[in-house]
Parts: C-alpha cells; sequence; structure tokens
C-alpha cells in the first residue's frame, strides 16, 4: 500500500519498525491521522499551491515587460532591466516573502480545522491549482505587465524635470518599472498571505526596504569610482526619485495593479463563497467553545515481544502486591495424646540397660 500511495504513514507499534521506516510520517496512535490530514496535511497543501501560482504570477509579469519593451526596441534584444536587477529579482527581492509564506501562512486555525473536516474536500478536487487556476495567474500577470510598462512609458515620454531638462533616459525608465514591478508584486502576495507573523512582516519590509538599499548604493557615486566598468549608471535612482511626477506614476501603477484585484475578491465572495470564505467569517464572528478535557488512559506496557500471544499471566498479581501482607500464622499441636508427660511438661525417668529386668 505505500508503494501506490503519494505520502506513506506508518504506525510504531508491537508489530514492528518496518512500516515506519518505509514511510514518510509515523506516530504511535491512529488518533493522530486525523490532525494529520485535516489541519498539517491541508495547509502543507495549500501553501504549496500558493506557492506555485504566486510563483508563476510573478515570473510572468516579469517577463511579459519585457516582451512589452520589444516593440519600442526593434526587437533588439535589449534588456528593459539592469543587469543586476535581473540577478537579483528572484534570489534576492521575492525569495524570502514567498519563503515566509510557504512556511507559516493557514487559512483557517487548527481548531476550525478539525471543527469543520468539510475543508479538506476542496484539495481532493484540486480546486486549489489546475488548469483554470494556472490560466488565472496567467491573465493576471498578462494585466499587471501591460499596466507596469505603459502608465511609466505614458507619464515619462516628453516629461521633463524641474530645471527643464529631459527626464527621459534608459536608465531612470528602467529603475521606474523595476520599482512599480517589486511594489505590485509585494502588495499581491500580502493580499494572499491569510495569517501574519513577525517572520512574515520582517520578510516583506525587509525585501522592500533592501531594493531601494541596493539600488541607491549601485547608482552612487562610489561604486562607479571603485568599480567604473560595472556601475556606470551613476545617479540614477537618487535624480528619478526627486522628482514628483515619478511617484505619482508609481502611486497611479500601484493602484491599477491592486484595485481590479480586491474588487474581484469582494464581488466574489459576496456572490459564491466558497467553504474556506464560510468558515473564515465564522471564525470572525462567532467563538469556538474550548474542547474538553482529555481523559488520559493508562497504558500497561508489556516487555514480550509476543504479547498478543500469550495468556494472561501473573502481572496483575504482582502489581497488587496481595502477596506481600503479613498474615498470623497458625500453630498446630505436634502432639495430640494429652496424656502423656511430655505434654503435661512432667520430668521423665529413664532406666539404663543394667536395670531391665533380664528374661528366664
Amino acid at each position: 500500500m505505500i508503494k501506490v500511495a503519494h505520502i506513506g504513514v506508518g504506525i510504531s507499534g508491537q508489530e514492528g519498525m518496518q512500516a515506519v521506516l518505509s514511510s514518510d510520517f509515523s506516530f504511535a496512535q491512529f488518533r493522530y491521522l486525523q490532525r494529520l490530514l485535516l489541519v498539517h496535511g491541508r495547509w502543507s497543501y495549500i501553501r504549496m499551491c500558493k506557492f506555485l501560482g504566486y510563483f508563476f504570477y510573478k515570473n510572468f509579469t516579469f517577463t511579459l515587460v519585457q516582451f512589452w519593451y520589444a516593440f519600442f526596441c526593434g526587437f533588439s534584444a535589449q534588456t528593459v532591466y539592469e543587469d543586476w536587477f535581473i540577478t537579483f529579482y528572484n534570489m534576492v527581492y521575492t525569495a524570502l516573502p514567498v519563503l515566509g509564506m510557504c512556511l507559516f501562512d493557514q487559512d483557517v486555525n487548527d481548531r476550525w480545522s478539525l471543527y469543520h473536516p468539510q475543508l479538506y474536500a476542496p484539495g481532493q478536487k484540486n480546486q486549489y491549482f489546475n488548469k483554470k487556476a494556472f490560466v488565472s495567474y496567467l491573465i493576471h500577470g498578462c494585466y499587471c505587465s501591460l499596466i507596469i510598462f505603459f502608465i511609466p512609458w505614458a507619464s515619462m515620454n516628453d516629461a521633463v524635470r524641474n530645471d527643464g531638462k529631459d527626464i527621459v533616459s534608459h536608465p531612470s525608465f528602467a529603475f521606474l518599472l523595476q520599482t512599480c514591478l517589486l511594489i505590485v508584486v509585494h502588495t499581491q502576495l500580502s493580499l494572499d498571505t491569510y495569517y501574519w507573523t513577525a517572520v512574515n512582516h520582517f520578510f516583506v519590509w525587509l525585501s522592500t526596504i533592501g531594493y531601494f538599499a541596493i539600488s541607491v548604493t549601485m547608482y552612487s557615486n562610489g561604486m562607479f569610482y571603485v568599480f567604473p566598468s560595472s556601475f556606470p549608471l551613476f545617479g540614477a535612482a537618487r535624480n528619478t526619485l526627486n522628482q514628483p511626477n515619478v511617484w505619482l506614476t508609481i502611486f497611479l501603477t500601484f493602484l491599477l495593479c491592486i484595485l481590479p484585484v480586491v474588487a474581484f475578491r469582494f464581488i466574489f465572495i459576496q456572490l459564491r463563497p466558497t467553504i474556506n470564505d464560510k468558515v473564515r467569517y465564522k471564525m470572525r464572528t462567532e467563538e469556538l467553545t474550548a474542547p474538553a478535557p482529555r481523559r488520559l488512559l493508562r497504558r500497561r506496557s508489556t516487555r514480550s515481544g509476543y504479547a498478543f500471544s500469550h495468556s494472561q499471566g501473573y502481572g496483575d498479581l504482582v502489581t497488587s502486591r496481595k502477596f506481600l501482607i503479613k498474615r498470623p500464622l497458625k500453630m498446630t499441636a505436634l502432639f495430640t495424646q494429652t496424656d502423656s508427660s511430655i505434654f503435661q511438661n512432667q520430668p521423665q525417668h529413664y532406666r539404663t540397660i543394667a536395670e531391665e529386668p533380664q528374661s528366664p
């Protein structure tokens, strides 16, 4: 059965350890199987589906922006992003937030998961990740890539700075696209996260603040003086962030990418709520009673490996200590004749051989 199952579960007991050694999870009692499936198994499956969906979404958005830029650069294979951003996008900027979601996210806590076992049914029907969900991630990524590319392009086209100079340059445009992209994908991850912990907050804010810190450092004059061939675009980040219309463009791009998602989810929950939405609503409005204290059962352990084939021995008698109780001993009389001299405790007279009468 373990060879054909997706995940093997072994019970460690008197039968041996062969099933435990060949399984993925092992526990001592069958009653732990309920929590393994309805709580931890369901959480793990939802986290994996969220990870796959978010992974496709953020990479579709990242790649399609480059695809739209190809129409404006004559399909010359020029990258719209800066080279260091392409390297750090999946390794640094978006790695920690999705890791925190995959480790700690949970739509419903453990008590409500056990109280509503029907939450396990959508996972059996592959409703969290299927072909329809994959197409929705593709459409969402395509829409966000259009907004992220064309809104900054329209706002910076023929734009000038406060001193009358042109603001349009490839480094400035690339930095604006990168900033809009990271803010949108981090906000989308925040919308997909149901259970927030201190680790999730730390990862999201660290990735966002770290992006600005790394970008300002790479575009600084000091990096250009030390490594002029690797960091030639000095001052691009500082000059771009100094313009008010750049921040307005970032805010407008953020609203056009996030507001449709929020509105769609709100309407979908009102019209066609799922079982997860209903349970989350009950969890916020109702209070689940505390479970009754579980009575601990005393288990009698045996040392024998063949305890099931043996008959009942003297274990109960030994543990009861009945054989250690001291009882008064009953003395039985050694002599039953009461007319003897020994019983009456009188002196006895013995005759020698010489005093015995001789026969004639």
